[in-house]
Order: C-alpha cells, then sequence, then structure tokens
C-alpha cells in the first residue's frame, strides 16, 4: 500500500507543477491573445496567433503541457484506484478532466480555429461570412470559458488530494464488469491519444 501510495502522490505532485503553468497559460491565452484577436472581428482576426507572423504556435505550449497533465492524471487514477471514492473522485478530474478538454479541443476549437484564421487572411479556403466570423468568434470566448473552468478544476482536485491524508481504508475489489469497462475506457484514452498526436 506505501507503494502505491508514494506513486499515487508522484502523479499528483505532477498533476499540480504542470496544472499551475497550463491554467496560468490558458487564462493568459484567453484574457490577453484571444481578447485581442476577438475584439473587434473580422478586422482584429489578423492577430490570430498562427501563421508566419508568429514564430511560435501557442498549441507548441498547450500540447506538451496537456500530455503531461493527461499523464499524470490517469497515472494517479490507475495508482489510487482502491482508495475509496471520497478521496477517488478527486482522482479522476485530472485525468477525465484534461481528456474531455482535449476532446472539445479538436471537435469544437480546431475547426473554429481553422476557419476564423482563413477568414482573416481572406485565404481561398475561407468557408465563411463577416457575420459568422463574429458568432463564431464570442462562441469560441465563451466555450474557452469552459476549458478554464476544466482547467482549473484539474489543477485543483490534485492539489486538495495532496492536502488530505493517505486514506487508510481500501476500497473493494472491483468485479470483473466493471473492470472490463475499465480496460475497454483506458483502450479507448490510448486510441485518442495516438489519434490526437498523428494529427498534430
Amino acid at each position: 500500500m506505501l507503494d502505491r501510495q508514494r506513486v499515487t502522490r508522484a502523479f499528483l505532485w505532477l498533476a499540480v507543477l504542470v496544472g499551475g503553468p497550463l491554467l496560468g497559460a490558458k487564462l493568459f491565452d484567453l484574457l490577453v491573445l484571444a481578447g485581442a484577436w476577438a475584439a473587434d472581428p473580422p478586422r482584429s482576426l489578423a492577430m490570430m496567433p498562427y501563421g508566419k507572423a508568429w514564430p511560435v504556435d501557442t498549441g507548441v505550449f498547450f500540447i506538451p503541457f496537456s500530455a503531461a497533465m493527461l499523464i499524470a492524471g490517469f497515472g494517479a487514477l490507475a495508482a489510487g484506484w482502491r482508495t475509496p471514492w471520497r478521496y477517488r473522485w478527486m482522482l479522476c478530474l485530472p485525468s477525465v478532466g484534461i481528456l474531455l478538454l482535449l476532446i472539445l479541443t479538436v471537435t469544437a476549437f480546431w475547426p473554429m480555429n481553422a476557419a476564423l484564421y482563413y477568414h482573416g487572411i481572406h485565404s481561398p479556403k475561407d468557408m465563411i461570412t463577416d457575420a459568422q466570423s463574429i458568432a463564431m468568434a464570442r462562441r469560441w470566448i465563451a466555450l474557452d470559458w469552459l476549458r478554464v473552468a476544466g482547467a482549473t478544476a484539474a489543477f485543483v482536485a490534485p492539489l486538495r488530494a495532496l492536502t488530505l491524508p493517505w486514506p487508510t481504508r481500501v476500497a473493494p475489489r472491483d468485479p470483473p464488469v466493471v473492470r472490463m469497462i475499465l480496460v475497454l475506457a483506458l483502450v479507448g484514452v490510448a486510441a485518442f491519444v495516438m489519434w490526437f498526436v498523428s494529427n498534430l
């Protein structure tokens, strides 16, 4: 049990050390960068941090930090799985939370980023009108607050788990059906991560 405690707490520390900068960068991205390019679309869309004018893409920061958070979250959850639910739910938040935020990023933000960027630079790939760009920029900002809330929860939960004493009670072993669902879920997560990396 002591080894599981040490491994779980090591992953929790990693989640906290990665989650803090990730949350801070997400707030900066929303309030400063997005605050600039979404201020007056379509004219302000030229300020989107993509293309030759920006030598560093924001994804260069967010992708490795999000990957580290995903590893830390699922590592803590796997190592601390036999803890009671009153403690285990704090191990679920970083892993499941970051995974859901990555899925939201891929399904909602990647298409909006491309559409707004193409519109802002008047690309032949542009498929939206000025009115649509205004509505899309507003939707982007509203949805990004959801990512900030998720990143906050993914940072606070492991921090809270670290401040609590390690549970002395061990949860009963899961029935075979639950274990099979967990294995399928982990396979699904691994498949998503491989797909995500291959599409960068």
